[in-house]
């Protein structure tokens, strides 16, 4: 019939649409193209080849012109719409995408799939009411979408609503047993409120999930905080890098970027993060980008965050050669711009932690690229070559357990900013704590602490009488449910007594008022225990065998106070009970620890500086000599 009739707009429409299926795009295309020449004015031939032109490499622009053709033949058509918004979010054009679901919805009113999309725009835009009706609209349009109950546990999580996040997952997980990526939130909301009634069977399953069904888009940082082995870490990173390449495999075939070997020069370093904000990473590092050495380094922020008017963020615009917003930029012009900007080592703080954006690092817009303080493990990913660590946190004999190669710094891989703030300690009795009895605290968040732990813990109260155990005040159903394992233990509620939240110079001052800080195993304090130690607090931890659950003891190392690294819960316990009825060795602690913070490592920030540079030169030496990335020590 094409032979006999080449020209019938019918014919072309149907065999460009069988050729599309086929994925031969560029002769679907023309025959699109070809049909136009008859119909010029067919908003739906226009909308089909831009759905073919979407699918090649470097004709995204091509798509997005043939869809505003579609629209301004056919205003109403809701399908456009929604393919545009979907193109305009992924450039992070979000303002415009909103627009265009809007419009999309006016002329389709109960399509869910619309209502989820708008909703992931306006999460992204922090608009998260608004973002919670669209999934909740969704989901009364069709019960069925898991996506919109995904996405709707993921919001309430963010704004504390677990027990709403909760429901959403149980949903999930209804609809699709299988679910690993919902059970594995589900762990985790129950962590954050201390709910440890299904722990270990999800625990068993969530491990299961990792290694049994890659395919499936689990997160890897819940993981981190479980009895999890560095095998499963590194798979569950690996799978989600795997499918972070994906994403933006026609795009990194598109840029195609190509990296010059430039020796004699200043290095141009860039530093990637969603959190130049008030963030623990953003306090831990501000000091050391301060003090770069400027006539051998460039140093550039590439910021992707929201600016939340913290002086912090005031006072690291300062500290960079420049600051680049590329917030509004999609992950591929992102990407452009920081290779536009030839930099040669880029720097990743933010890893698998909330509002990553790892597609910019899978575009290897960076000859160099390196996973550094804001992700306590692998990134599992062939794009990312090193990761900033020390002899303690990663030692040679786990170099296996990361897909990078390792940069050993000589005390701790952790920035340290010397000037932060302490405020005055007040009394123990405005902080609700008793004036004589002895402090156990534990200020770090719920999800961290584990029912094996917390045991421990209990069994400490139990043996040290009168003393108290300082947590910190997250959310009521965490507190309900640790006061009632209390009471398991015949314990009364008032032996446990919540902090709340204070600005971060009075949170460092009342830590002053604890005895001794119990540690969370296997993911221990890291910000928290430096925080500690600055103001002469010490901190018991446990040390296991993932990065996470060595950080402590490798900011304890750098502190010279290496005495207080256990290797096991129960000499974690010993030694916790003997400091408690022991004061004259926990006092001679507290001493050293103060003697200590003129001189360890752990707070000579300008040392730090220094070595971190002596790891960038050498990484780049060595790549100007024509190697792959080998192992560091400095």
């Amino acid at each position: 019939m094409h032979e006999s009739d080449p020209r019938d707009p019918d014919v072309l429409f149907h065999l460009a649409l069988l050729l599309a299926g086929r994925s031969q795009f560029a002769e679907s295309a023309r025959l699109y193209r070809s049909a136009l020449e008859v119909t010029p004015d067919n908003p739906h031939l226009w909308l089909e080849l831009a759905l073919v032109h979407r699918q090649v490499p470097g004709e995204m622009e091509a798509s997005v012109q043939c869809l505003r053709k579609c629209l301004e033949l056919d205003p109403e058509l809701a399908d456009a719409h929604n393919v545009l918004a979907n193109i305009l979010q992924g450039e992070g054009r979000l303002d415009e995408a909103i627009e265009h679901y809007r419009n999309a919805l006016k002329f389709s009113a109960d399509n869910a799939v619309v209502h989820v999309n708008l909703g992931n725009a306006l999460s992204r835009k922090g608009r998260l009411a608004e973002a919670v009706g669209c999934y909740r609209e969704a989901a009364r349009l069709d019960p069925a979408l898991v996506d919109a109950y995904l996405n709707l546990g993921s919001v309430h999580g963010l704004t504390g609503a677990y027990d709403e996040a909760l429901r959403c997952y149980d949903t999930i997980l209804r609809i699709q047993p299988d679910n690993a990526v919902a059970r594995a939130c589900q762990l985790f909301e129950y962590q954050r409120i201390c709910d440890w009634s299904r722990f270990e069977e999800l625990c068993e399953r969530v491990r299961h999930d990792v290694m049994s069904h890659p395919e499936q888009e689990m997160v890897p940082f819940p993981l981190l905080s479980i009895p999890s082995t560095p095998a499963e870490q590194l798979q569950c990173a690996g799978n989600y890098a795997q499918r972070r390449m994906h994403e933006v495999a026609r795009d990194r075939e598109r840029l195609s970027f190509r990296h010059e070997r430039r020796p004699e020069r200043r290095l141009k370093v860039g530093y990637l993060s969603a959190d130049f904000r008030e963030h623990p990473a953003a306090f831990l590092s501000a000091e050391l980008f301060e003090l770069h050495d400027r006539g051998a380094f460039q140093v550039v922020a590439y910021s992707y965050g929201a600016d939340d008017g913290n002086p912090i963020r005031a006072r690291l615009a300062r500290a960079f050669d420049q600051f680049v917003d590329i917030a509004p930029l999609s992950h591929a012009d992102a990407a452009a711009r920081i290779h536009g900007d030839g930099v040669d080592i880029l720097v990743d703080l933010t890893g698998y932690t909330t509002n990553a954006r790892t597609e910019i690092l899978a575009l290897r817009p960076a000859p160099l690229q390196v996973n550094f303080l804001g992700y306590p493990g692998t990134l599992g990913a062939d794009f990312v070559d090193y990761l900033i660590a020390d002899r303690f946190v990663a030692p040679p004999e786990h170099a296996g357990h990361f897909s990078e190669k390792l940069v050993r710094l000589p005390g701790s891989y952790q920035a340290n900013d010397r000037k932060r703030s302490v405020a005055d300690t007040p009394p123990r009795h405005d902080l609700g704590l008793p004036e004589r009895a002895f402090v156990f605290c534990c200020l770090n968040q719920t999800y961290k602490i584990l029912p094996g732990v917390f045991r421990a813990w209990m069994r400490l109260l139990e043996a040290v009488p009168s003393s108290v155990l300082w947590l910190h005040q997250s959310n009521p159903w965490a507190a309900q449910n640790l006061l009632r394992t209390a009471a398991q233990h015949g314990l009364g509620p008032e032996r446990l007594i919540f902090a709340p939240r204070l600005p971060h110079d009075q949170h460092r001052a009342r830590l002053r008022a604890a005895d001794l800080f119990l540690d969370t195993f296997p993911y221990n304090a890291h910000t928290t225990t430096s925080d500690a130690l600055w103001v002469g607090l010490p901190v018991l931890t446990c040390a296991g065998d993932t990065f996470a659950s060595r950080v402590a003891g490798s900011l304890l190392t750098a502190a010279g106070m290496p005495e207080l690294i256990t290797r096991s819960l129960d000499e974690y316990e010993a030694l916790a009970l003997r400091l408690a009825r022991q004061p004259d060795e926990l006092r001679a602690l507290r001493e050293k620890l103060s003697r200590n913070r003129a001189t360890a490592p752990l707070f000579d920030t300008p040392a730090f500086a220094r070595h971190l540079e002596a790891a960038y030169h050498r990484m780049w030496s060595n790549y100007l000599a024509g190697n792959p990335p080998r192992a560091i020590e400095i």
